[in-house]
């Protein structure tokens, strides 16, 4: 639909941007046509599946399921770290552990899967890194002589008694009065 129009002024360019913008408008109206006929045609079975399904018992438990899972998988905490997971490990557990096994248990595994990694997040996962390297550092630390920590190391530090001074005072002989 290209229209090679030579455009030699400026009321030949007018024009044309007038022309073409009325041809926009009109595609926009037929465009929204379309898509009221579309979703007219799709109302009436879409209306008629739910009538269906409300009568069929456990269908709510089913819609309730899938609903937990898309609320775990698109949670307001995902990352980038949640997305990459969610990605790899259909990948991963089709590829080892489901090699051989039939469409409905690699369907619920990874539903469950998917699920359980949507609640994983990146702070998550750096807050169990920081507890199991709490948990792996050394509790006690000692100073060797030049002051830096060293472990197994004896140190000698000098005692002095508190209040040393006062009763050295009250020892000397010439204090007595």
């Amino acid at each position: 639909m290209k229209s090679s129009i030579k455009i030699n002024n400026l009321q030949d360019l007018r024009s044309e941007i007038a022309r073409v913008q009325l041809r926009k408008k009109e595609q926009e109206v037929y465009l929204s046509d379309q898509y009221h006929l579309l979703k007219k045609k799709i109302e009436a079975p879409v209306r008629f599946l739910n009538n269906v399904t409300s009568h069929v018992p456990g269908v709510g438990m089913v819609k309730g399921l899938f609903s937990g899972v898309r609320k775990a998988t698109q949670s307001k905490d995902s990352d980038w770290l949640t997305k990459a997971l969610q990605i790899g490990t259909p990948i991963v557990l089709n590829s080892t552990i489901l090699k051989k096994a039939g469409w409905l248990k690699k369907a619920l595994v990874l539903l469950a899967s998917e699920t359980a990694v949507g609640q994983v997040n990146q702070g998550k996962v750096s807050g169990l890194i920081n507890k199991v390297t709490n948990f792996i550092k050394p509790k006690k630390k000692k100073k060797d002589k030049k002051g830096s920590l060293a472990i197994g190391k004896s140190v000698e530090v000098p005692y002095e008694a508190p209040n040393a001074d006062i009763i050295a005072q009250t020892q000397h002989p010439d204090n007595n009065v």
